[in-house]
């Protein structure tokens, strides 16, 4: 019974949190899934005019994948629905290809998705939760500057009523803006300058209101109050649109083989980039409810609620910083706060959407820009860029890229600097010269404490991995030592493979070659079952290879026996 049990919470893990639900609970939750609902009001319509679709989808990708992430994920707080940096990735994957907004750019859309969740979905079935951790802090921080700054230049246009076309290029657009500033539409200005002041005040003054609504509220509310003036052109302030009261209608992503090959990298991208998103945020909060994620049925849910999305009208959704942050401050206890998220959504969308038609595109672009500000982790940056140069690399090559080139390679150059600046760092282990203290027996950094060293042995200490990376250069400095007697101190050594074992090898073959011969000590499992499985240990010699460094000593001192210098009288 007990295995049935197991089982079953492990491929529905919402049962063991759902069993622990009580009255107060589930009326925290319910609080909890209230205050969500109104957040991802103006943050859904905003996000689905950042992946050029209609605003109804921004508020479909908030419901059915918000249900599924909570149910079939690990964390009790995270709130899954559409964020910013995921809606850039789907622009600009999707319109070079068809008519933004058109019914072929929805359909690509949601095929868009589907593939980023079974991607998803594979690394999940094959166990590949920790893949994230190869996505450094760095190369996220810089993705989510640029796509801000990305983000922020595509609304300038509906912040100032320009009538320019649509691009997911950041030159482009700042070069249409310009060529086309003189034609600012001033009372769309003013409605998003509005906006902007609300927003800021709300946030500053208010901290628990709702600014976002609050202040898409105050933009469609002073547009109706224009109207009503002799302002010339405030009829021409441009609308979202109505939006159809109805739950999230059944669709069909669109399979083909051209598709797959056109889309496979983006929704690898956007896949990965969601993965991060989630895992990250979801450890970030469990830190302070002290729950322990796993990231494996992280990556389950993430991609069940893509795949199940694709069918219910909504694109791509990931964790959501804000909603999730919110969310647990409001007091909520398990993810049936998401449920009720969701829930109260619908609700909304079914009672209230005809009043979307008063929102404004100078507004919502406003609430874009704040968006965008929000997006760029200035304490982070500054971390980032006092950790050194390769950080700093990382986040400048990965900000640079996203501001330059298609967002999906921008994310893969960032991972691959990061991944060619690690092999670079392991492929140098840390080799430090020994000589022995006078009066103590003990083996000291000759460099640091000024020690002579002994004229016929040179003793080392290797801290790191010697693998293929690693070879040449423990190889370099191996064979730059005059001595003929080598000896390595090995408790530093954490992982060796077959290029490493043969190294040794050869070493021990080249100094014995010489007169002389290769010593180690301090042998680990680490080092020890590598050598004997590669079948290097008859090269190396047994009898050269000793428990701790006084025996090594020891029969060193007896293979060179009248020799004396000063580094031997140290001893």
């Amino acid at each position: 019974m007990s295995l049935v049990l197991t089982y079953l919470l492990k491929f529905l893990p919402f049962l063991s949190w759902a069993r622990q639900t009580t009255p107060q609970s589930v009326r925290q939750d319910a609080v909890a899934g209230i205050t969500g609902a109104i957040i991802v009001l103006p943050q859904g319509v905003a996000y689905a005019l950042i992946a050029g679709l209609p605003p109804e989808y921004g508020l479909y990708a908030a419901i059915v994948p918000a249900i599924v992430a909570a149910l079939f994920g690990s964390s009790w707080h995270l709130i899954s629905g559409p964020t910013a940096a995921l809606s850039i990735v789907v622009f600009t994957t999707i319109s070079p290809l068809a008519e933004v907004g058109s019914s072929d750019y929805i359909s690509l859309v949601l095929t868009l998705t589907l593939l980023a969740g079974l991607f998803q979905l594979i690394l999940s079935l094959v166990r590949m939760g920790s893949l994230v951790n190869f996505v450094s802090h760095s190369v996220v921080v810089g993705f989510t500057a640029g796509a801000a700054v990305v983000i922020a230049t595509s609304q300038i246009k509906n912040a100032l009523g320009l009538d320019v076309p649509s691009s997911g290029h950041f030159i482009l657009n700042w070069v249409a803006v310009a060529d086309n500033i003189l034609a600012t539409h001033l009372p769309s200005f003013f409605i998003a300058t509005l906006t902007l002041i609300t927003l800021i005040g709300v946030k500053r003054w208010r901290k628990s209101w709702p600014n976002m609504l609050i202040a898409m509220v105050v933009g469609s509310l002073a547009t109706q109050l224009l109207l009503l003036t002799s302002w010339l052109g405030a009829s021409d302030i441009a609308l979202v649109g109505e939006i159809p009261s109805q739950l999230p209608p059944l669709s069909a992503p669109l399979m083909s083989w051209d598709l797959l090959r056109q889309l496979a990298p983006g929704a690898m991208a956007l896949g990965l980039l969601g993965l991060v998103e989630a895992v990250s945020i979801a450890r970030s909060v469990a830190t302070r409810s002290g729950q322990q994620i796993h990231g494996n049925q992280e990556f389950i849910g993430q991609a069940m609620s893509n795949i199940l999305g694709s069918f219910s009208s909504s694109y791509a959704t990931s964790g959501s910083f804000t909603r999730t942050g919110v969310n647990y401050e409001a007091g909520a206890k398990s993810p049936l706060a998401a449920l009720f998220a969701a829930l109260f959504l619908a609700i909304i969308v079914l009672l209230f959407a005809p009043l979307a038609a008063y929102i404004t595109l100078p507004s919502m672009a406003a609430i874009l820009l704040m968006v965008s500000w929000n997006l760029i982790d200035g304490h982070h940056i500054k971390i980032i860029y006092r950790a050194g140069k390769s950080e700093t690399m990382v986040f400048s090559v990965t900000f640079t890229a996203t501001l330059l080139l298609p967002m999906e390679f921008a994310i893969y150059l960032g991972v691959l600097l990061s991944l060619v600046l690690y092999l670079r760092r392991t492929s140098k282990p840390n080799i430090t010269v020994l000589a022995s203290s006078k009066g103590a027996k003990m083996l000291v950094d000759a460099k640091k404490t000024g020690m002579p060293e002994c004229e016929a042995i040179k003793i080392i200490r290797i801290d790191g991995s010697i693998f293929f990376g690693a070879v040449d250069y423990v190889q370099t400095a191996l064979m730059s030592i005059p001595q003929k007697h080598v000896l390595i101190v090995a408790s530093g050594i954490n992982f060796i493979d077959l290029a490493g074992t043969a190294l040794l090898a050869n070493e021990a073959k080249r100094l014995a070659a010489k007169g002389g011969g290769l010593y180690l000590c301090n042998l680990n499992g680490k080092v020890i079952k590598p050598i004997i499985r590669n079948g290097h240990i008859k090269t190396i010699g047994k009898r050269n290879m000793f428990a701790t460094k006084a025996l090594a000593l020891s029969a060193i001192d007896t293979k060179l026996s009248g020799h004396s210098c000063i580094g031997c009288e140290n001893r």
